[in-house]
């Protein structure tokens, strides 16, 4: 089964892995290869276009200027997104952060500039609201509302998952009048389970709360269309799509990014500054003051050009197979049982899994002697690992570029691991 996506793409490919192994590597759910597209064109920026982005006249200012934009063009273009609806950041977690601080500014009767908006009530949050997360979160999308929470006196309240760690769509109803944000990853880091999104946007419609997707999982794995989902803020990073880490994205509905106070405040972000005030510019630019990281921007834009020319139904079809495969042969080793749904419906290729009688750290370092590499620890997502009964695992994360010499030889590993303890066969 041919990848969507050459190996010799990638130069990390090209090195061996502990022991003289060939590379297997299956960690791309906490970062992911890249191309050398992606990195000729951060050098490119790095050293033929280091100029100031709209800070200057001079050739490669302008240069710089125009690339970032492009960048930005093209990522909007591979989401869904109009380009004045995609603010970039430095990756997932401070999107989310951006926003949750933003309503804080708000709920203080900050308003972005001049004048207020109607639609500042919707980003409104204090005593008696409500803001809905799920148990199955990571981190970046819990602790942000959790602070959210404290700092105006809403309650936090979540959507429970099921046995396979799917969210049961019978809590929904902790979706009520009360509820300002419902926020909720598009697919979960540790189960791989792809939420139920129409039914959850549904209930936040109904409530006339909005909402937020964490689609650092799913961007890189599968056809994402924001406005086709109908959320009304989504988050993704760089470097979980091929791309460079320190960058990443929050898509806003244009009038509520409109509505929106910024939160970090200098340069680049102002209208007019006199010294007893300051008045702000329109988004996007508004929520991106200081230097950018420019060449990364580049970089996240050349990785989703290279993903949108691979076919993003293509590397999703060549993903669940491999899924399929990975399964299959999961479920016919002794004393391993996955996280999340075992089979390849409704879910992508991050695969978390324990080991009987073996800690997660030690499975890792078993795999990584044969050459794969795989992630362990709770995958900064506690909660969901505790409704399963644990509090870590280990996680083999599957991306565009793998294949099925890959998957076999995880499993090959993964069958010396009991083994090597000395821990008896059940």
């Amino acid at each position: 089964m041919a990848s969507p996506v050459p190996r010799t793409d990638f130069p990390t490919l090209a090195r061996q892995a502990r022991g003289g192994n060939r590379l297997v590597y299956l960690d791309s759910g906490a970062t992911s290869l890249k191309p050398r597209a992606v990195l000729d064109a951060v050098e490119e920026m790095s050293v033929a276009k280091n100029g100031a982005v709209k800070r200057g006249s001079h050739l490669l200012a302008e240069e710089a200027s125009a690339a970032f934009e492009d960048a930005r063009e093209r990522v909007a273009r591979f989401v869904g997104a109009d380009p004045g609806e995609l603010v970039w950041t430095s990756g997932t977690t401070q999107s989310i952060n951006l926003l949750a601080y933003a309503m804080s500014n708000v709920s203080a009767g900050r308003g972005p500039s001049v004048g207020a908006s109607p639609l500042q009530g919707r980003l409104t949050v204090g005593r008696g609201d409500s803001v809905v997360v799920t148990r199955a979160e990571h981190h970046a999308n819990l602790v942000p509302w959790q602070e959210l929470c404290k700092r105006t006196g809403a309650a936090l309240r979540w959507l429970d998952c099921d046995s396979d760690g799917r969210i049961d769509l019978e809590t929904l109803s902790v979706i009520d009048g009360s509820t300002k944000i419902v926020a909720f990853a598009h697919v979960s880091n540790v189960t791989g389970a792809i939420a139920p999104v129409e039914a959850v946007v549904a209930a936040a419609r109904e409530a006339g709360a909005l909402t937020v997707l964490d689609a650092c999982q799913s961007v890189p794995h599968m056809p994402v269309d924001f406005k086709a989902l109908d959320v009304d803020f989504a988050a993704f990073s760089g470097h979980k799509m091929l791309g460079p880490t320190g960058v990443g994205a929050l898509y806003g509905r244009r009038e509520l990014l409109e509505a929106m106070p910024p939160y970090q405040f200098g340069g680049s972000m102002i209208e007019v500054v006199e010294m007893d005030g300051a008045t702000y510019a329109q988004p996007p630019e508004r929520f991106e003051a200081g230097t950018q990281p420019v060449a990364e921007a580049v970089g996240m834009g050349a990785a989703a050009e290279y993903l949108a020319a691979a076919g993003m139904s293509r590397v999703a079809e060549h993903e669940k197979k491999l899924t399929e495969r990975m399964l299959a042969g999961m479920a016919d080793i002794a004393g391993v049982w996955v996280l999340g749904p075992r089979e390849a419906v409704d879910r992508t290729g991050a695969v978390a899994f324990s080991v009987d009688g073996v800690h997660p750290h030690d499975v890792g370092q078993v795999l990584d002697a044969d050459g794969v590499a795989v992630r362990t620890g709770h995958h900064c997502a506690q909660p969901i690992h505790r409704h399963f009964g644990v509090f870590a695992s280990s996680r083999a994360s599957l991306g565009p570029y793998n294949d099925e010499a890959d998957v076999d030889a995880f499993l090959e590993a993964l069958k010396k691991v009991r083994p090597f303890f000395g821990v008896e066969q059940r």
